[in-house]
């Protein structure tokens, strides 16, 4: 019984010994303890009275035999210390221990990194490639990257630029203008509207332009009209035309002539038509019915005339207006009002043609700001040829408003790193050179920004990637100095 006892745990001794290798083996843990071994160190060349201290470490690899290395001494996920790998250790110590993975060709050529970075940013280096915990290749950075931030430079390789998007633009010199919004509505042109009335009694006999919106033309027939005062007035003309004809001279027909031209005259007075006055001169008789003419070109919006209808003077029977050019009541907010100016060019929608756009001029700024609205109205006259607006119309209204001092030097507003504190800018010089520049800035305005210094005329400054490449910088900066006091811990 007892033999079987011993058996057993010998048994069991052996399998256990046998898995433990094997797993040690795997993890790469095996090979560390038997380099660390007082039989492997005898074989390693090196006295046992030699100091770690004093030999130079190349690398801490990973105590599990992993194969993340770092440039410093560090502790793994377990709290275990990295390894050092000594420059002086065998070649047969090395053959047992991970070896660091040999320099890649980089997108520079036959130019060897100085040490490869943690692609998120990360305050780790390492002096060999190596990929992070989630596969991702650090980054090798070069000798010139460090020489173009020495410089003030920030250095990306052409292939990141491309990658990442950079577009740049020239500063140049230009008017800001801010546009301001209103809204309004179309209004007729006052002084294209006119009211066709008579200076004399009379009755409608016929009436020729019969419906409100009717288009007309200037000497073209609105009604037929007959009125006693202008039948005396025609035949007071005739009868002393018609006396000068008979006193063939003298005295008398001079004194007839000067009557006849006060008859004329009186019917000029009264708006008698050109064309009957014509005919009267010619020797035509006197007419008892009169057609009056359109005195204007336009569109009938109001004709309170009805044919046999009785008017007094001054009695309204048409309204005309030439729409050929209205005028936009639009209401400027009272903070908007010191960007407007007459003269201004303003660019005018209506719902009633969408992607259309018209165009005015302002005309006038009324003196007067609602009390409820706080809104002053602002005249825009605006060409209507094809009869298109109508009025009474909603509009919305843009006016084109500088600001600032006429051509200044400006860049897009995306070209600007404001971090509250002070605003940069990214020159670009080319080549995959950008310098961090600070700048001073002025007034700001569809979408471009006044440079008061900083930026001289035709640099090119980032526009599109910028806060990509400050990131950069940043984090170049940050390394930097990261690195240098890696080495100094060597």
């Amino acid at each position: 019984m007892r033999w079987l006892v011993l058996a057993g745990s010998t048994l069991l001794a052996a399998s256990l010994g046998v898995a433990g290798g094997y797993w040690l083996s795997e993890r790469g843990t095996l090979s560390t303890w038997l380099d660390r071994s007082p039989s492997s160190a005898g074989h390693s060349g090196h006295g046992q009275d030699e100091s770690p201290g004093e030999r130079r470490v190349l690398y801490y690899k990973d105590p599990m035999g992993g194969p993340d290395t770092s440039p410093v001494p560090k502790k793994d996920s377990m709290g275990m210390d990295y390894l050092p790998v000594y420059a002086d250790e065998q070649p047969n110590a090395q053959a047992t221990s991970p070896a660091p993975p040999k320099p890649v060709e980089t997108a520079r050529g036959d130019r060897k990194p100085l040490y490869y970075r943690n692609p998120m940013g990360l305050p780790d280096t390492s002096p060999v490639p190596k990929k992070d915990s989630m596969g991702m290749d650090y980054i090798p950075v070069f000798a010139e990257d460090v020489e173009a931030a020495a410089q003030g430079f920030v250095k990306i390789s052409p292939e990141r630029v491309q990658m990442i998007g950079v577009q740049s633009e020239a500063a140049s010199r230009r008017n800001l203008v801010r546009p301001l919004r209103a809204v309004g509505s179309v209004q007729f042109d006052e002084r294209r509207t006119y009211v066709v009335s008579t200076r004399y009694e009379g009755w409608i006999e016929k009436l020729l332009v019969k419906t409100t919106g009717e288009k007309v033309r200037r000497g073209q027939p609105l009604m037929e009209i007959y009125s006693p005062d202008l039948v005396l007035a025609q035949q007071e003309y005739s009868l002393l035309r018609q006396s000068i004809d008979e006193s063939g001279g003298g005295e008398t027909a001079a004194t007839s002539r000067r009557l006849l031209e006060g008859a004329e005259q009186r019917l000029r007075y009264l708006d008698f038509p050109a064309a009957a006055l014509e005919h009267l001169r010619a020797g035509g008789a006197p007419r008892a019915s009169v057609t009056m003419p359109s005195p204007v070109s336009g569109t009938v919006i109001d004709k309170p005339s009805v044919q046999g209808m009785r008017f007094m003077p001054g009695e309204p029977l048409y309204r005309i207006v030439d729409m050929s050019t209205v005028w936009l009541i639009a209401e400027i907010f009272e903070q908007d009002l010191a960007g407007v100016r007459v003269g201004q060019s303003a660019a005018i929608t209506v719902k009633a043609y969408p992607g259309r756009s018209f165009t005015g001029r302002v005309a006038f700024i009324y003196p007067v700001v609602g009390e409820q609205t706080r809104t002053a109205r602002v005249r825009i006259e605006m060409a209507n040829p094809d009869d298109l607006l109508k009025a009474d119309m909603y509009a919305s209204v843009e006016i084109a408003s500088p600001v600032g001092p006429r051509d200044v030097l400006a860049i897009p507003e995306s070209a600007v790193i404001d971090s509250g504190a002070r605003q940069i800018v990214l020159i670009d010089h080319g080549d995959g050179r950008f310098e961090p520049r600070a700048v001073k800035l002025g007034d700001r305005a569809e979408g471009y920004v006044a440079v008061i210094d900083g930026v001289r005329a035709d640099e090119r400054v980032v526009v599109s990637a910028n806060f990509l490449i400050d990131a950069e910088s940043n984090l170049k900066a940050a390394l930097s100095s990261f690195a240098g006091g890696g080495h100094q811990h060597q």
